[in-house]
């Protein structure tokens, strides 16, 4: 694990679960901008948050299931289990750092995690087997997830679908949705769904994270997408959404 994942790592765990929030100045470079909408810029802003939080919390059971690094940013995939089960969140995160490997700035989004037996492909959110592999395709994998989020999600060119995911083995972990191609064409052809810009995009190996700003049903949305990609075509997808609070809510300059 690398320096940088692992100071990532350890804010979460340390500072959130754990409740030690002024390690949030070990683990911090220099700057730390926030988009995080409720929590303002700099360590103070995320130690005025989290104390708030810790107080209300009695115990937080957080677990890093996926983890990707490429460049000076990670991402991580988190599941959150608040006080025994009172609250579940999926919560990903991609964070910016220095040369020194210290977090510079931090985006997120966190939804309701919801347990299999009540999502449309009985798949889980979140929780399950991870390894990367195909590190010499980063690049090229990067690249197809670029052409796909426009040419599909922001062109709307459902036609091209095939042309980015399998046909023969799609696995959908996005609650709402069935497992296959069939079901996503027949979503993106019933909702309207479309992708205003794409933020960011990193990847590492077989694994691609993007993420971008979406309109679904007149919601502005903050939305995370990671894909896991054979021989070219997508044949696993996770996302995370959140809406987008009015402005004057922000205590930030807002998601990106």
């Amino acid at each position: 694990m690398s320096q940088k994942l692992q100071n990532a790592q350890s804010l979460y765990l340390e500072g959130i679960r754990d409740g030690n929030i002024e390690v949030v100045k070990k683990y911090t470079g220099e700057r730390y901008t926030q988009h995080s909408t409720g929590v303002a810029d700099g360590p103070e802003g995320f130690m005025a948050f989290f104390e708030g939080f810790l107080e209300r919390t009695h115990s937080r059971d957080i677990k890093v299931i996926r983890a990707i690094e490429d460049g000076r940013y990670v991402f991580v995939h988190v599941y959150q289990d608040i006080d025994n089960g009172a609250a579940k969140w999926v919560t990903t995160d991609l964070f910016d750092t220095d040369a020194d490997d210290k977090i510079v700035e931090h985006w997120d989004v966190i939804a309701a995690y919801q347990e299999p037996d009540d999502t449309a492909s009985g798949n889980d959110m979140i929780l399950g087997d991870f390894e990367i592999k195909d590190l010499d395709k980063t690049e090229e994998n990067k690249a197809i997830i670029r052409r796909f989020l426009v040419e599909v999600f922001q062109n709307g060119r459902i036609e091209a679908l095939d042309k980015y995911v399998s046909s023969e083995n799609y696995i959908q972990h996005n609650p709402h949705l069935p497992d296959g191609i069939e079901a996503l064409r027949e979503f993106l052809g019933t909702h309207e769904l479309a992708y205003d810009f794409v933020f960011k995009v990193i990847g590492q190996g077989d694994h691609v994270v993007s993420y971008s700003k979406a309109t679904y049903e007149g919601q502005e949305l903050a939305v995370f997408d990671i894909f896991r990609i054979e021989n070219g075509k997508i044949v696993e997808q996770w996302d995370n959404m959140e809406p987008i609070p009015p402005r004057t809510e922000w205590a930030n300059t807002g998601k990106f």
